[in-house]
Parts: structure tokens; C-alpha cells; sequence
């Protein structure tokens, strides 16, 4: 185990040099978004630093998440509701999430609109 207690940061940083590990902070980061299949993790003004180490790149990234849920729309339904409600492709995407995907509910907005 490594003595870091009590150490002052340049002597973290001349120590870490010496075992060939390399910090940097990344300025001017405004958000990282960590994406899965169904949801998003999005974490605004971080604070990035990116590490080095034995030839590896990691990034420690500290601040406030938020998790938002995507919602997956299959192209045969926006082709569908391009179709009925005679709107581009960009229209009866949005009408479509907007409705969480229910395909009667965006074509009779688009409709009425």
C-alpha cells in the first residue's frame, strides 16, 4: 500500500510520475453522456481527468447525472405514420415520441394539426 496520507499534492504528482501515471484535467467539457440501448446517463459540466497509466487511457468523471429513458421507435412506424398523416420523416418521428410510440395517437395529431 502506497503512504498518501498526510501528502501534499506535488508530492502525489512527483510520485505518480515515478510510477509512470499521467493526469490530466480536460478543460471546457460540457457534458458526458454514457449511452445505453434504452437509456442515457447524462452528466453535466463534469469535472474530466484523464488518466495514463501502463499504456492505458481511463477518464474519471465527477459531477451530476441525470438518467434519461429512450425511446426506441422502429423505422416500419415512422414510415407508417409518413404515410397516413402525410409529413416528412423528421414530423412523424417527433409526433411519435411525443406519443410514446403509439402509432393512432401521432397520426391523429399530425391529422388535427
Amino acid at each position: 500500500m502506497l503512504p498518501m496520507k498526510g501528502m501534499n499534492p506535488k508530492q502525489m504528482k512527483k510520485m505518480m510520475k515515478q510510477l509512470g501515471i499521467k493526469m490530466e484535467e480536460l478543460e471546457g467539457v460540457k457534458e458526458v453522456i454514457i449511452r445505453f440501448e434504452n437509456k442515457e446517463i447524462v452528466i453535466r459540466e463534469p469535472v474530466v481527468t484523464a488518466i495514463v497509466a501502463m499504456g492505458e487511457k481511463s477518464y474519471q468523471i465527477i459531477g451530476k447525472e441525470e438518467v434519461r429513458e429512450l425511446l426506441n421507435i422502429p423505422e416500419e412506424d415512422i414510415k407508417l405514420v409518413m404515410e397516413q398523416a402525410n409529413v416528412d420523416y423528421e414530423t412523424a418521428k417527433k409526433a411519435l415520441e411525443e406519443a410514446n410510440g403509439d402509432l393512432a395517437e401521432a397520426i391523429l395529431k399530425l391529422q388535427e394539426a
